[in-house]
């Protein structure tokens, strides 16, 4: 991440763009940066040139070394309210369960197309897997996807390069190995955040607020789940399931790192 960063943004940031008055750049996923990344990009913020604009993208603004937020200007972006969700999701799927739609429209946190996901038979699986914890299925499944798009990706790329645009096979084979990485990657983090999502309604259940619960669909199988549970257990093993999502980030064993949660998790749980 360090080399990626002085590549693309800061040895860039010293050239003028050749079109346009400006250059923009911006780094998706911000908190995922290493700290010594981030220390990398400090003087860069600092003093930028009078015709860049850096915009950092963050869903965990917190992650941030404070030197590096202190040199930006904060700009929070709600996330779009479930009910403008599901009433978008009711006309896309008009036949579609009310109860199946509404938490589609919660888990999503404001991002239609991950309810939209939600409502296919893949995300119908993932939600599944989520909740009985078929940690290896999860995972074989985002192995899969991430085949398929590595596949797909190389195949568009070696079109464009039959159609004249300059890429060597090595570029072709690292881009879609990338791509697959990345869909595999985003499978495991949204069955991971399922996980979580489920816990923290088990949580709700016991303690008798049904009625917040993102799984609205799924009601009577939580109460029958949070029958006798303590909901503190419940949170401890939403904040497991976070815990294991950040590890990813940092190129652990995604097989080791599930197995690890499993255990975790039949202790809390019992």
């Amino acid at each position: 991440m360090v080399e990626e960063v002085r590549e693309r943004v800061i040895r860039a940031a010293a050239y003028r763009p050749y079109e346009g008055g400006k250059r923009v750049f911006v780094v998706e996923a911000a908190e995922a940066m290493r700290d010594e990344s981030q220390n990398a990009l400090l003087k860069t913020l600092e003093e930028p040139p009078a015709f860049v604009h850096l915009i950092l993208l963050s869903s965990e603004p917190e992650a941030l070394l404070e030197t590096i937020a202190s040199r930006c200007q904060p700009i929070d972006f709600a996330p779009l309210p479930a009910e403008a969700i599901e009433a978008m999701l009711r006309e896309d799927a008009p036949g579609a369960e009310a109860d199946e739609l509404a938490a589609a429209a919660r888990l999503s946190a404001g991002d239609l197309e991950l309810a939209r996901l939600l409502l296919t038979d893949q995300g119908r699986a993932l939600r599944e897997q989520a909740v009985a914890r078929e940690w290896a299925a999860m995972l074989k499944n985002a192995e899969a996807a991430g085949e398929e798009v590595e596949s797909a990706t190389r195949e568009a790329l070696e079109e464009e390069k039959e159609a004249g645009m300059k890429r060597s096979a090595r570029d072709i084979s690292d881009a879609a190995k990338r791509a697959g990485r990345r869909r595999r990657t985003e499978l495991l983090e949204l069955g991971l955040r399922l996980a979580a999502a489920w816990f923290r309604d088990l949580a709700a259940v016991a303690c008798g607020a049904a009625d917040v619960a993102y799984n609205r669909d799924r009601l009577d199988r939580l109460r029958g789940a949070a029958d006798g549970l303590d909901p503190g257990a419940a949170r401890r093993a939403a904040e497991l399931v976070a815990d294991t999502r950040r590890r990813l980030d940092l190129n652990v064993s995604e097989e080791l790192a599930l197995e690890a949660l499993s255990f975790r998790l039949a202790t809390v749980l019992g």
